[in-house]
């Protein structure tokens, strides 16, 4: 009588064909990516200094309270009269450089808006400086 043996055989999958197709999945998808340029803002942020600069008439300080309101020069002004405010300022001192000083609940439509109304006003020196909150 004939005995049945029972051969175990292992079960192999080949790996093979999926990492070709992974690969070919990868090549697609780099390829296809579209690299887009991100665009924003110019902001020169001046460096944190320990001494606060002599002469201080020279800067238009704007800045924007947690509340958003907006002060020139420690007064305050709707952010429509910004631009305004930045000409005149920047005619009595035309070496004025404008400081947008925000604080940290301020609204970034508020800065930006203040950014592009000293940007109008001819001021193209335009930095943003850190809330001393």
């Amino acid at each position: 009588m004939r005995k049945f043996s029972k051969v175990e055989e292992e079960a192999e999958i080949n790996m093979t064909p999926m990492l070709d197709i992974v690969f070919i999945m990868l090549i697609f998808f780099i390829v296809t990516a579209s690299f887009v340029r991100e665009s924003g803002l110019d902001v020169n942020k001046p460096p944190p200094s320990p001494d606060q600069p002599k002469n201080d008439e020279k800067n238009i300080l704007i800045q924007i309270d947690a509340n958003n309101r907006v002060f020139v020069n420690l007064r305050p002004v709707d952010i429509s009269s910004v631009r305004a405010n930045v000409e005149r300022l920047h005619a009595e001192n035309p070496k004025a450089v404008v400081v947008i000083q925000p604080a940290h609940d301020a609204h970034a439509e508020m800065v930006v808006r203040a950014y592009d109304q000293a940007r109008e006003a001819g001021v193209y020196n335009v930095s943003i400086a850190e809330s001393r909150e």
